[in-house]
Parts: C-alpha cells; structure tokens; sequence
C-alpha cells in the first residue's frame, strides 16, 4: 500500500491532537449544577454537537443554545467557551515533527468533525507547542464540518475532499480514531488506518517517513 500513496488526509482529535470528551460535559456541568448524564442526554436531544459542527448554528447561536440547555441566560461567552475547550488536551511535539516530515514526501490534508471555537483553541495549543501560529502551515489543505456543512461519517465529505483536492482515492490514505469514520472512507476505495490507542500515528506511520 506504501509504495501507491501519494496523498494523507488525517483526522484531528485523538489522532494528531489528544483529547478527552467527557472534559467538556463534565465543565458544562460543573457551570450549571446539572449532572454530566443529564447534560450529556440533553446536548444529544438538542443535537448540540451536530449543529454547531455542521455550521447550523453561527458561534453566537451556540452559545445562546448552551445558555437555553443549562438554563443560565446571563453565562458569559467565555465560560461557554472554556467549557466547550476543556475536551481539547495537547498535540505532542512528536506528532508535530512527523508531519513536518511526511509533507516532504506526500500530499497531507486534515478532515476534521470540528467548530469555529475549537478550531481557534486547537491553533492557540499548536503555537504554543511548536511556535506555528496556524494548522494550514502543516497542511496543504484543511477540510472542516462546519465550514463544509456535512460530517464524517457521510460519503459525501469524503467524495468533496477528494473532488476539491484534485486526488484519486486508491492513492490516499486516511487516518482516523472513529470506526464509522473509517469504515466509509474505505468503502470509497480509501486506504484506511484505525487509529487506536495506545498506539500513535509515530507508530502507525513509521515506514512513511
């Protein structure tokens, strides 16, 4: 499979950024008093996450949301922030390096399930981390839900990434933590990777660089 790839297109969360979901519920719930079950029952029956991933609902749109669910109007746009980033962990100066590396050789891409506030947190950690300001200085392209209007897993996402890039699907490789997200792609005729803890993209790339 090595020698036909020309073409990476990677996940963000748990693949090249760590991250930790419940974080999030359980800052939600340490704001409002509510249970993490109760938040986490009621951000699903709003469709919190898919709306605001998909670009349903603009950041202030969001945010008036989390304020109608926790029932707290006057909560300040940055509590809702801090809370919606507390999923958002580290990215490893290793991950960082490998990209550097793999961009020498190959096409890399990032296709992410993601929203406007996350994005802008998840640049502040790489700056951070490695003193690059944006995740377009690692990428040739980046392809996010919420400016696409569609997530992962739907074939689409995958068919307009391919289209937009000018690339064909038995020459990419996709990484990717979620098995849904992997199982379409490879449908598609993808070269997939199940990204799997404790293993890492140091490992499962290896013979790449």
């Amino acid at each position: 499979m090595k020698n036909n790839i020309k073409n990476i297109i990677f996940d963000l969360g748990d693949v090249i950024l760590n991250i930790d979901i419940p974080k999030t519920v359980r800052a939600f719930a340490e704001l409002s008093g509510h249970s993490d079950q109760h938040l986490h029952r009621v951000f699903i029956e709003n469709e919190l996450f898919r709306k605001f991933e998909t670009g349903s609902l603009s950041e202030e749109g969001f945010r008036n949301l989390v304020r109608e669910i926790l029932e707290m109007p006057d909560l300040a746009d940055t509590d809702i922030d801090n809370a919606w980033n507390a999923l958002l962990l580290d990215i490893p100066p290793a991950r960082i390096g490998l990209l550097e590396k793999l961009a020498d050789r190959y096409q890399l891409y990032l296709l992410s399930n993601t929203s406007s506030i996350h994005i802008t947190k998840v640049n502040q950690i790489l700056h951070t981390t490695s003193g690059i300001e944006d995740l377009r200085h690692l990428f040739k392209k980046l392809y996010f839900s919420y400016e696409m209007g569609i997530m992962k897993p739907d074939p689409q996402i995958y068919l307009n990434v391919l289209e937009d890039a000018g690339i064909e699907a038995a020459q990419t490789l996709f990484l990717d933590d979620n098995q849904a997200n992997i199982e379409a792609a490879g449908k598609l005729g993808i070269n997939i990777i199940h990204v799997q803890k404790p293993t890492t993209i140091l490992e499962y790339l290896s013979l790449y660089v």
